[in-house]
């Protein structure tokens, strides 16, 4: 472990935090940003280009009419992981060259070129072009992923990794709520560039960051313990995105083949799971307005109270978890989102829906932090970079993918249907995780 700072983990939490309330205030002003591009477009701009493939797709799901914009931000949020999944594992090569330190000022400094493009974005391609800046360079959350592992023992990696799960429940309690107020500000002058205010606020919090880490931020990964080169030419950068190598790892070189069996049975469990709870977490929002008739306050309140009972589990509990039982605990929340979703899918009153709910938050706190934990117990130092980013990567990629193809189920076989199948093959998760005998 590198001697460093006692309050480096500290930083990377005030970090994060900083970014993920940037990076949430827009998902509630998205419905209104699109429905502004729609009015202010013509016909020949990028907007309604997007929108005729979107129609069509529509059309084809015999899905309602006004589950078009639900579509175009689940279009956008699809390019936004997808980009992430071209990035983290790249930047995270690269910090295990150069340092973690400067790579994580270029993606904050990204960042924050995205939400100035934001500011500035009179029409729709401009706000693409910021969300296209924003996603490439979203690669500060596995290097503070990487940061963490430098400075933490096998003994005090859970709690911290526990804080960083505080740091996304919070964001995604907190943020939301903040885009919720410039939403209710402004929901009386929809006239003119009524975006630019949120957005300058966002970009406020992500030059505060990029700020703050540059002042605040020691170097973790000193010298002697980087790795030379990256693999040579365009070959080795293909080795970090493409999606055969990534669930290879081949990118990581010096690994044991005891631990090269673990990252591959730990990546492969962790984007099964990722891939069928993000498509269904995505379709949460369509099933409690059509079969419950929540407003967009419920709406919030529900994500209010999952993030909640996140926070308190993560900041009591799961940051106490022994080393010795990360996997079994896992292991535990892996089984738990099974039920979670048979009680939200099959609920037809507020009991059954809540307690669902109840299950899906606990299930994650427990899952996100631990999985990221034992990732970091893997392989030797100057590979953490290139390793946590190509979990994450394999993460993103799940993000993708998953939200698409739910929602495609979710209008062709229905909801009950589309949660059961799943429910059914969140069953391996668990069981691939439980072939892992090294923790």
């Amino acid at each position: 472990m590198v001697k460093i700072k006692d309050n480096t983990v500290q930083v990377v939490f005030i970090s994060l935090l900083l970014d993920l309330l940037a990076f949430t205030m827009i998902l509630p002003l998205l419905p209104a940003l699109l429905d502004y591009y729609k009015e202010i477009e013509d016909d020949e701009g990028m907007y309604f280009k997007i929108l005729h493939y979107i129609q069509k797709a529509r059309k084809f799901f015999d899905a309602p009419v006004k589950v078009n914009t639900v579509l175009y931000g689940g279009f956008l949020g699809s390019m936004y992981s997808f980009l992430q999944f071209l990035g983290s594992p790249i930047v995270g090569a690269l910090s295990d060259i150069y340092g973690r330190k400067p790579l994580m000022i270029f993606c904050l400094t990204g960042i924050a070129l995205s939400y100035l493009l934001w500011a500035l974005s009179f029409n729709f391609t401009i706000f693409v072009l910021a969300r296209f800046v924003g996603g490439i360079t979203k690669g500060n959350i596995n290097l503070s992923m990487a940061i963490i592992s430098d400075v933490t023992s096998s003994k005090t990696r859970g709690k911290a990794m526990a804080l960083v799960g505080i740091a996304f429940s919070i964001g995604f309690v907190a943020g939301p709520m903040i885009g919720a107020f410039f939403a209710w500000s402004s929901s009386d002058n929809r006239q003119g560039a009524w975006y630019i205010i949120p957005a300058l606020f966002a970009l406020f919090l992500a030059a505060s960051d990029l700020f703050f880490i540059a002042c605040n931020l020691q170097e973790s990964l000193p010298l002697k313990c980087r790795t030379r080169t990256l693999a040579s030419g365009v070959s080795g950068i293909l080795t970090y995105i493409n999606p055969i190598d990534l669930f290879q790892f081949s990118g990581i070189s010096d690994l044991s083949v005891q631990d090269k069996k673990s990252l591959k049975t730990l990546g492969c469990a962790y984007f099964m799971y990722l891939f069928i709870y993000s498509g269904l977490e995505f379709t949460l929002t369509f099933l409690t307005h059509y079969l419950f008739e929540f407003t967009s306050m419920q709406q919030g309140w529900m994500f209010l109270g999952i993030g909640l009972i996140m926070a308190i589990l993560q900041g009591s509990w799961i940051r106490t978890i022994p080393p010795d039982e990360t996997k079994s605990v896992a292991e535990l929340g892996l089984w738990l989102i099974i039920p979670a979703f048979i009680c939200v899918g099959f609920a037809n009153d507020m009991l059954i829906l809540s307690t669902g709910l109840l299950l899906f938050a606990i299930s994650t706190a427990m899952v996100v932090t631990c999985m990221m934990t034992l990732v970091t117990r893997i392989g030797p130092d100057y590979q953490k970079g290139a390793i946590t980013g190509v979990f994450r990567s394999l993460g993103a990629l799940a993000r993708a993918c998953g939200p698409i193809v739910a929602s495609s189920a979710f209008w062709c076989i229905g909801s009950k249907t589309t949660y059961l199948i799943g429910a059914a093959f969140l069953v391996f998760p668990p069981i691939i995780l439980r072939r892992i005998k090294s923790f």
